[in-house]
C-alpha cells in the first residue's frame, strides 16, 4: 500500500476525513482511470476538499486500483495521476495529505484492498490515531463494509457507482451496515460534518 507520506503536522491531527477516490473525486470508469486524460473532477468535489481543509479536518484518501495488478495501469501512470489531482486540488485552496492505495488484483489475497480494513487500519497506525469516529465515504457497499470494519463512520456518496441505484436500493445498501448516512455527492457530506460540528454537544450527543 505505497502512500504519500503524511506530514509531520497532519500526522498528529485528529480531524482525520477518509474518502475513496474513484465516484467520489473523479468520475468512474469501468476500465479504470488508465492516463491522466480519463481522470475527470466530479463537480465540486476539490471545492468540497477545499472546504474540508479550510475548517481544520485532514483529508486521506485510501482507494482500490485493482488495474495495478491487473497489468492494465503501471505505478509511473498512477502516480501521474494523482500529481494531477493534487495541483488541480490545490488551484481550489485545498490539499489531500496522503493517497493509500491496494495495488492488488482481487485474486492476490492480500488484507489491504476494501472491503478488508487493512488500508484504513495502516492510515490510522501512520498517524497515531484511534479510527472510531473517524469519517469514511465511499460510493459501494465494498466501501462501507471496509469502514465498519475498520472502525470507521460509514458514509455513503450517490455521484458515483451508488448513483444507478434507485432509493430503496440506496436504503437497503445503507441498512447492511448500521450508522450509514447517505448523501447526495461529496459537497452535501462536507454540509453535513460541518453543520454537526457547530451543533452543541447537549443536542449533537458529542459527536463533531
Amino acid at each position: 500500500m505505497p502512500p504519500r507520506h503524511p506530514s509531520a503536522h497532519a500526522a498528529h491531527a485528529a480531524r482525520l476525513v477518509i474518502l475513496g477516490r474513484d465516484g467520489i473525486l473523479n468520475e468512474f470508469r469501468e476500465g479504470h482511470v488508465k492516463s491522466i486524460d480519463e481522470w475527470v473532477p466530479v463537480p465540486g468535489a476539490y471545492d468540497a476538499v477545499a472546504r474540508l481543509n479550510h475548517a481544520g479536518w485532514h483529508v486521506v484518501v485510501a482507494t482500490n486500483q485493482a488495474g495495478i495488478g491487473r497489468g492494465m495501469i503501471d505505478m509511473a501512470t498512477v502516480n501521474a495521476v494523482h500529481a494531477l489531482m493534487l495541483r488541480q486540488l490545490a488551484e481550489h485552496g485545498g490539499r489531500i495529505d496522503a493517497v493509500f492505495f491496494c495495488p492488488h488484483a482481487p485474486d492476490e489475497r492480500c488484507d489491504c484492498r476494501k472491503p478488508l480494513p487493512g488500508m484504513m487500519l495502516d492510515i490510522g497506525r501512520r498517524y497515531g490515531i484511534e479510527l472510531g469516529g473517524v469519517p469514511m465515504v465511499g460510493d459501494t457497499l465494498r466501501d462501507l463494509v471496509a469502514a465498519q470494519a475498520a472502525g470507521c463512520e460509514p458514509h455513503l456518496v450517490t455521484s458515483g457507482r451508488a448513483a444507478a441505484l434507485s432509493d430503496d436500493e440506496l436504503r437497503a445498501m445503507a441498512g447492511q451496515v448500521p450508522g450509514t448516512t447517505i448523501h447526495a455527492s461529496l459537497g452535501a457530506f462536507v454540509d453535513h460534518l460541518l453543520q454537526r460540528e457547530h451543533v452543541p454537544d447537549s443536542e449533537s450527543g458529542g459527536l463533531g
